[in-house]
């Protein structure tokens, strides 16, 4: 089910595309194999991100507000577009059954409610003993970087099937 190290393996999901993506079993993982999502932020995404998280702050969610702060406008919570990450780790790369062990991210330009957010993973490292994947990721609005880190996960393993 792998690719050939360095090639990309890449699906588009449409926005609300909840479609069952499944898994690679870490057996199967090679260094470089990569997934992505794509996704357009909209104002709805962002209202119901901040009902579920709790964070209402006016710089996501009043335009009056946000134009007069740094970003001058409305921008899409952080945590947000880090969400894609997990989506492509969860739903692809290793996909089902992955268990998050940690993940660092930094957040270099805003997301605005309209943006289209590519979410990239690839897998940098693989200890096949502790069946742990090291997995660099980004999202990017078009040829920008928005947002760039590395995640830890445990993969799942033919071998607990």
């Amino acid at each position: 089910m792998g690719t050939q190290p360095g090639k990309s393996a890449m699906l588009d999901i449409r926005p609300n595309d909840n479609l069952t993506r499944g898994t690679i079993c870490i057996e199967d993982l090679e260094v470089g194999l990569m997934r992505h999502l794509r996704k357009e932020i909209t104002d709805r995404d962002i209202e119901m991100f901040a009902e579920v998280s709790t964070d209402r702050n006016p710089v996501h969610l009043d335009d009056e507000y946000a134009r007069d702060t740094i970003f001058e406008g409305r921008i899409a919570h952080g945590m947000l577009t880090a969400g894609l990450i997990s989506a492509v780790i969860g739903e692809q790369l290793p996909g089902h059954g992955t268990i998050y062990l940690g993940q660092s991210l930094k957040f270099l330009a805003p997301v605005r409610p309209g943006d289209v957010v590519t979410a990239e993973v690839s897998v940098r490292e693989i200890d096949y003993a502790k069946r742990r994947v090291t997995l660099d990721c980004r999202c990017l609005v078009g040829n920008t970087t928005v947002l760039k880190g590395e995640a830890l996960v445990l993969a799942p393993s033919r071998k607990f099937d």
